[in-house]
């Protein structure tokens, strides 16, 4: 069985989409179509633009929802058997699942990145990768600083493999839990390049606005199921889905989770549309990769 995965915000990288726009013409027309709807040069920044360009949220998240998507309706594969996006990939692969069309997905994903961008300018926060430490360990040192009068919140925000967890809040507490995790023997915690505490309570106000863009937009039932950060779990119900995704933007992505649950559902076959980000995490995340095959549309 066939799974296609979509990478979240981290994925881009400059030249994004310009070598599929010139051997495809139904790229291109996605792209133009992106410009217009977004009223910006949003193609020409992903061509021509600096890695520094691209780390706006307000493009990063549109930017990359467009070149996976543009992967996938290019490629010329088979219809997946489920599918599952990283953070704002779900988006990407609720698209790709027919469950959005392209225009509502793309402005679901603006409306969400200038509503988190907003939120971070708002109430600036940080994240950190914990390499090598225990989930339990890590939950437990957030909880702790969490407790911890006048330091704010902190707490497990992408649970990505076997591994590796981010965490996110207030940047004095993500600081001292960095501190705390690397004495406890964490083997790295690594400051994130991002502008606020994604995927925590900190993000509310960004949820609140998010609520009322998907109120407003018709969710289809998907193809196939959809396996969702929230819970991990799949979903083919569109009531279930929007409630997901607003959960997500304040709750962890809990990306181990979603392998797993597909690997267990009977994938066969991961394929990855655009920059191969999550094919690294599958490998660390699958006990056995025997009989799993890992494509990146990007290889």
């Amino acid at each position: 069985m066939k799974a296609y995965i979509f990478p979240g915000q981290g994925a881009q990288y400059p030249g994004m989409g310009k070598e599929l726009c010139e051997r495809s013409s139904r790229a291109r027309e996605l792209f133009e179509k992106a410009d217009e709807i977004l009223g910006f040069g949003l193609s020409g920044i992903m061509f021509e633009g600096s890695s520094d360009d691209l780390l706006a949220t307000r493009v990063t998240q549109p930017a990359v929802f467009l070149n996976s998507y543009a992967e996938f309706v290019c490629g010329g594969m088979d219809s997946p058997d489920m599918v599952a996006g990283h953070s704002l990939g779900e988006f990407t692969a609720l698209a790709a699942a027919g469950s959005l069309n392209f225009e509502d997905a793309l402005r679901l994903v603006s409306i969400r990145a200038n509503a988190m961008q907003n939120c971070c300018e708002q109430s600036p926060g940080g994240m950190a990768a914990i390499i090598g430490a225990d989930f339990a360990l890590i939950e437990a040192i957030c909880l702790e600083i969490s407790a911890e009068a006048g330091l704010g919140i902190v707490l497990p925000a992408n649970c990505n493999s076997s591994v590796q967890t981010a965490i996110s809040g207030t940047r004095e507490a993500v600081s001292l839990a960095c501190e705390r995790l690397k004495a406890a023997g964490a083997r790295r915690a690594v400051p994130l390049a991002v502008g606020g505490a994604f995927h925590s309570p900190l993000m509310m106000p960004a949820r609140e606005e998010l609520d009322r863009a998907i109120s407003s937009v018709t969710f289809k039932e998907p193809l196939c199921p959809v396996y969702q950060n929230f819970t991990g779990e799949p979903s083919t119900d569109p009531g279930v889905i929007k409630a997901r995704l607003l959960d997500q933007l304040t709750g962890a992505v809990r990306w181990t989770d979603c392998v797993m649950n597909m690997r267990r559902d009977g994938a066969d076959t991961f394929v990855e549309f655009g920059a191969s980000t999550l094919i690294g995490l599958i490998r660390k995340t699958l006990p056995s990769l025997d009989g799993v095959n890992l494509v990146s549309t990007l290889d």
